[in-house]
């Protein structure tokens, strides 16, 4: 598959803050590429220089083979972008949304009755038509955004945030929408706080304070930046047992997951830590191997950043 996107070295400052520094990658048509990371470290930045919206500092990228520096209103006619706040105007209704953004695209005649058509029917927006967008649901106004986006028939959809404030079952049918631009060759770009949805993509990257910090397919990330054995703990008083965990030499890391914790020993500690437990943890406790989430590689690799920058 041929790349649709290319960053290299991309960077954006404002006045002396660092918003992007320095990311590079590359995505191929037809991949779900997902930006994991928390609210304000660079992910909606990096949508809207591809997008042509903001200039970049220094650095490169190409969006369907246009520059984004040089080449920005081309770049425009070919993507469709969501935005987090879905861009819809609510006084308008669902039809009027559709039709304005429609001529917006230069659609209009035959072609743009075919495209509100298969639009409507996609998102399942049929019957809706007359409807005030601020009357709408948060999940049903994000699947007319997502319309609204996808009228042209972009190559390239950028979706930034798009299920923040939806609830579980709209997010997941939404994602089933993902998928099927996906299967038709489409590239997707998508920006998400939630660890959930960033198992769904074909490519990932972990993002904090504007830099990449791990790279891959959920899969490849967990084995890479994972590859010991994790251990999780069930105890009946688990912050109690952190806090002593912590001061243990044999633990690499102690992470608390609700009531469990999880753990990475030392190689051959395993015997020596069981029987310390026994001896200081009151109650019962469980110590099992297990395989680790998408969660246990965001909590080390912020730590380990943390660590790296208080040195």
């Amino acid at each position: 598959m041929r790349p649709t996107i290319e960053v290299d070295r991309l960077t954006k400052k404002f006045g002396s803050f660092t918003a992007v520094d320095g990311i590079s990658f590359v995505i191929k048509s037809g991949t779900i590429f997902g930006f994991l990371g928390a609210n304000g470290v660079g992910k909606s930045t990096t949508i809207r220089m591809l997008c042509g919206l903001l200039r970049p500092t220094s650095g490169r990228a190409r969006v369907a083979g246009l520059d984004v520096a040089k080449e920005a209103d081309r770049i425009k006619k070919v993507i469709g972008y969501m935005s987090q706040r879905f861009s819809l105007y609510l006084d308008l209704t669902v039809e009027e949304n559709l039709e304005f953004f429609g001529r917006v695209y230069g659609l209009k005649g035959e072609k743009m009755s075919t495209s509100l058509a298969r639009l409507k029917k996609l998102t399942a927006l049929e019957g809706l038509e007359n409807t005030l967008a601020t009357e709408l649901p948060t999940g049903w106004r994000q699947r007319l955004a997502l319309s609204c986006a996808l009228l042209h028939e972009p190559e390239i959809i950028f979706l930034d945030e798009p299920t923040g404030g939806v609830d579980p079952l709209a997010r997941r049918k939404f994602w089933d929408l993902i998928y099927e631009q996906a299967d038709r060759g489409r590239t997707v770009f998508v920006t998400t706080h939630y660890l959930d949805e960033a198992e769904y993509c074909h490519e990932l990257r972990i993002i904090h304070a504007g830099r990449i910090i791990a790279a891959g397919s959920p899969q490849e990330i967990k084995m890479k930046y994972f590859p010991e054995n994790l251990l999780e703990l069930t105890c009946s008083q688990p912050l109690q047992a952190y806090e002593w965990l912590k001061q243990q030499p044999e633990i690499k890391q102690a992470s608390l997951f609700g009531l469990r914790l999880h753990l990475l020993l030392e190689p051959g500690a395993m015997a020596g830590i069981k029987k310390k437990l026994a001896q200081s943890v009151p109650g019962q406790f469980e110590l099992r191997p297990i395989v680790p989430s998408l969660e246990d590689v965001f909590i080390r690799r912020l730590e380990e950043e943390a660590g790296e920058s208080g040195k």
